[in-house]
């Protein structure tokens, strides 16, 4: 081991000492119950049995990229790593192995030979690269990003990210700009395809009726963000006939959810919960499942994506609410889906308090579309050398 990588090994040895208690609380919560033990004690994580390509992707959004992948490598070994149980649960759908991904002071005992290591977005971990090139794995960058908010972090750590880069193989980035930023850092044989989200199939899992009045969604919100959204959505509704249907990103919340929603409405709005009845008939929705937010889009004349009003999210994916033909309201904060956002039309990009102007202004607006594709010929052959 290099003097580099033994420091590395080192001192992840020693935050994982300093971790280890809270570590410990958090395997009690049940959103870490299953991650945790296996991420950072190993429990059921085995290693993995093929040896042919293994994708390592972070959560939800990224194990469902892999979909048109997967399609097109039905003949090939295929093992997928995560780190949340969102995306574990996605990748499960897949013929796939499916593995949590170790902490890293325990990738160099984990990690076995596999041909392709291909790591989606911005999973840059030192020892995963390290050790999976060393097994005689081609370390591949797929749908890379780098955002132009990231970027001056990523440089003032340039010295690692060389040393990082330095062990991958061949770069699939996003964008012109993300290529460049890439180079920047020291990668090499960086090729621009696109984002591979664009090639989803983008399907509902069941068919709605859809309400006789105009119909918004709020879709994936954070805390924080349902306030805003339904104060916005009463004062319209004042002058307009509309219903409200409430998405929550994170499960664990739903609870809160529906006793704030309680909290804010009066007494002549309706309110009702998906987990009790399957229809639109209240003036305000809690979507409290998994699962339904395509076929709440499909419903749907409006969508507010979540993750855009708070500084720390970054936004959530709007191509499913353009493949439906939404109109789409987003925040200013939605820097991690910069790119996707390149490719749909008719969106409106507003401050936290201008939501109820937008949804004023979406009356008089076509739906959003997206009219871009990605080169996935050229991720298929680079994998069937």
């Amino acid at each position: 081991m290099r003097p580099f990588t033994l420091l590395y090994f080192l001192l992840s040895a020693l935050l994982y000492l300093l971790a280890l208690p809270f570590l410990l609380l958090l395997s009690f919560k049940s959103k870490y119950r299953v991650s945790i033990p296996a991420r950072f004690f190993l429990w059921k994580n085995p290693r993995f049995k093929q040896d042919d390509i293994w994708f390592h992707v972070c959560s939800l959004g990224e194990a469902r990229a892999l979909a048109p992948l997967m399609e097109r490598l039905k003949e090939r070994a295929v093992s997928i790593s995560t780190i949340t149980h969102t995306g574990h649960a996605e990748a499960s759908k897949y013929e796939a192995e499916v593995r949590y991904l170790p902490y890293e002071l325990f990738l160099p005992f984990w990690i076995k030979h596999h041909d392709y290591l291909v790591v989606l977005e911005a999973e840059f971990w030192y020892l995963l690269f390290t050790v999976a090139r060393a097994k005689g794995a081609k370390v591949v960058l797929l749908n890379a990003r780098m955002t132009e908010r990231s970027f001056p972090k990523y440089m003032r750590l340039r010295w690692l990210y060389r040393r990082m880069f330095e062990k991958v193989e061949k770069v699939f980035c996003q964008s012109e700009e993300d290529k460049r930023r890439f180079e920047a850092l020291g990668a090499t044989n960086v090729e621009v395809v696109g984002n591979i989200k664009l090639a989803q199939k983008i399907l509902k899992s069941r068919d709605y009726e859809k309400p006789a009045v105009e119909t918004i969604v709020a879709a994936s919100t954070h805390e924080g963000e349902e306030e805003l959204v339904v104060k916005a959505f009463l004062e319209y509704r004042l002058r307009h006939e509309a219903k409200l249907i409430v998405v929550p990103r994170h499960p664990e919340r739903f609870e809160a959810v529906y006793r704030l929603l309680k909290e804010l409405k009066d007494d002549a709005v309706s309110l009702s919960r998906w987990s009790e009845r399957q229809d639109f008939e209240a003036d305000i929705v809690l979507v409290d499942a998994m699962g339904e937010l395509n076929n709440i889009y499909a419903v749907s004349d409006i969508a507010i994506i979540g993750g855009a009003f708070r500084e720390d999210v970054g936004g959530h994916n709007p191509l499913e609410p353009a493949h439906f033909g939404c109109k789409i309201i987003t925040g200013r904060h939605a820097f991690m889906q910069q790119e996707l956002f390149k490719y749909v039309h008719n969106v409106q990009e507003v401050e936290n308090e201008k939501i109820e102007e937008a949804l004023e202004k979406a009356a008089s607006m076509e739906g959003s579309y997206v009219d871009e594709k990605i080169d996935l010929e050229s991720i298929i052959r680079y994998l069937n050398q």
